[in-house]
Parts: C-alpha cells; sequence; structure tokens
C-alpha cells in the first residue's frame, strides 16, 4: 500500500458543486463527532439523504442542526428504491447516501444504487469518513501492510470453516466482521483449524463508550470471552498472517498417500492414522479427513 498524497489546494474539483451529484458521505462508527466538516457541509448542501435507517441518521442529524429531507434506502428496498433515487439525480438534485454507521457500500447498502448512477453516467463522489475495520486494524498491533477485508464471516460452520482453511497459511493480515453470538464458536475454529497460538485481536465496540480489544493467542483469546456470560456490540475480528513456519498447503493426493501408508503399516487404524497425518503435515484433523474422504 502506497501512502496517500498530500493536497496543497484546499479545495478540489469535488467540491464544486454539479446538480445531480450523488454523495457518500461516511458517518460516525459510535463517536458522534467522528464526522468530517465536509461530510456535515454535503449534509447541510444536499436535496435528499438516502438512509439505512432514517431513525439511525435523524439522530445523527438532529445533533447537528441539519434539516434535511431523507428517504430509506436499505437491502430489502434498494432493488427499487435506487432506480428511484436515479430518477432524482437525472432532475439535478443532489443526493447523500448515508449508512447507520461508516462507509456506505461497505458490509451495507449501497453499491446496487452507485453501480447504477455510473451506469447512467452520474456524478459519483466519496466523502470519506470512519471505518470500523479500518480503525481496528491500525489499534491492533498487527502488520499493516499488506492485509485483507472479508466483510462477514459466514454464519454457517462448514462454510466458515471453509473459509478458514483458505487463508490457513496467508500471509497477510485478515480481517472480518462477526456477530457477538457467533464469535465464540468462529474462534473455536480458528484454534482448531489455524492452531491454538495463531494471533488474534478482537475489536468490539471501536469509538463507542464500551470500547474494547483483546489481543493474544487465538486460545486466549477464547478463553478470555468464554468466561464472560454475555457478549454484545458490534465487533472487527483480526487474524494475524502465519509464521513463516507453516508451509503452504500440501497436494490432497500425498496426504491420502500417507494416510495409507501409515495404515498399511499395520500399527494405526484409520482415526489414528489421520491425526498423525494431520500432525505431520500441520493440518487440522477436519481438513486432513475431508482430503481423505474426497479420494474415496
Amino acid at each position: 500500500m502506497t501512502k496517500e498524497p498530500h493536497s496543497s489546494a484546499p479545495d478540489s474539483e469535488d467540491d464544486v458543486v454539479t446538480p445531480g451529484t450523488l454523495y457518500l458521505v461516511g458517518t460516525p462508527i459510535g463517536n458522534l463527532e467522528d464526522i468530517t466538516l465536509r461530510a456535515l457541509r454535503t449534509l447541510k448542501e444536499v436535496d435528499l439523504i438516502a438512509c439505512e435507517d432514517t431513525r439511525q441518521t435523524m439522530k445523527l442529524l438532529n445533533h447537528y442542526g441539519i434539516e434535511k429531507p431523507t428517504i430509506s434506502y436499505h437491502e430489502h428496498n434498494e432493488l427499487t428504491r435506487a432506480a428511484e433515487l436515479v430518477v432524482h439525480l437525472e432532475r439535478g438534485d443532489n443526493i447523500a447516501m448515508v449508512s447507520d454507521a461508516g462507509m456506505p457500500g461497505v458490509s451495507d447498502p449501497g453499491y446496487r444504487l452507485v453501480a447504477l448512477a455510473v451506469r447512467h453516467h452520474l456524478r459519483v463522489v466519496p466523502i470519506p469518513g470512519a471505518s470500523a475495520f479500518l480503525s481496528a486494524l491500525v489499534a491492533s498491533g498487527l502488520p499493516t501492510d499488506s492485509f485483507h477485508f472479508g466483510g462477514f464471516l459466514p454464519a454457517k460452520e462448514g462454510a466458515r470453516r471453509t473459509m478458514l482453511e483458505v487463508i490457513r497459511s496467508s500471509s497477510r493480515t485478515q480481517i472480518f466482521y462477526e456477530a457477538p453470538h457467533r464469535i465464540v464458536e468462529t474462534l473455536r475454529d480458528i484454534v482448531d483449524i489455524l492452531g491454538p497460538e495463531r494471533h488474534v485481536v478482537m475489536a468490539r465496540e471501536v469509538t463507542k463508550l464500551h470500547e474494547e480489544f483483546l489481543r493474544g493467542s487465538a486460545a486466549s483469546v477464547l478463553t478470555q470471552l468464554q468466561e464472560r456470560a454475555d457478549i454484545r456490540g458490534e465487533i472487527t475480528l483480526l487474524i494475524g498472517k502465519a509464521d513463516d513456519s507453516v508451509a503452504a498447503p500440501a497436494s490432497s493426493k500425498s496426504i491420502v498417500k500417507r494416510i495409507r501408508e501409515l495404515m498399511a503399516a499395520g500399527q494405526l487404524d484409520e482415526k489414528a492414522a489421520l491425526k498423525q497425518a494431520a500432525r505431520e503435515f500441520g493440518l487440522s484433523k477436519s481438513a486432513t479427513y475431508r482430503e481423505f474422504q474426497r479420494d474415496k
């Protein structure tokens, strides 16, 4: 990643008001002071504000004394509402799109409207603001030179474990959002698949009153969370890159071959051979079992 250039000019071309512009406005992810002067000015000047939840956005608007008409734009109506908003833009209305928190379109509604506006050759202007995953990353203590943001981890165990298998040997910091009611089972999967010593960071309620960072091995963070009766709040989960000692995944054929060799020696049954092969190849028992089953 390269460092962003600094501009000596106080204003840019994007600050010139052009009728029919869609502004993507970043809003606070918790602390209401985490909003830029440019974002506030944009919200005051546009003709309409498209909100993920109008009630949530009104708290922000009322806090800063902004009186502008709002319209709902969320995952359940964006297919039809995007077309309606493009009509407004083509008539010359300026629209600000906001999500409940952070940058619209990042694990939030927004993509359909932006894509449709681009197809209609309408002006789209980003107004940068707070971001949960970036805030968590820079405060995590994990390497920031190369990272991958994966949005929300799959809710279903099988799909989630498959994704963790994919990043097992990753040389980048991995960042995901996770629901509080799933964080414990997700950490169990991480311990099983990536290993108990894999470095993780759980960032909870970033920028809010009860902001918390738990840093350490997957096993230690899991233990801390298991001791709690209840876990609440917005969670960003960061997974450290693999140690250099973690080899690239072995081929399925070599894994299966080794299992059969161990069983042919007559000293180990299938279960024990799977466990031994998993240890030798540095894989989880579940991953080794899947490879063995595929070859049957």
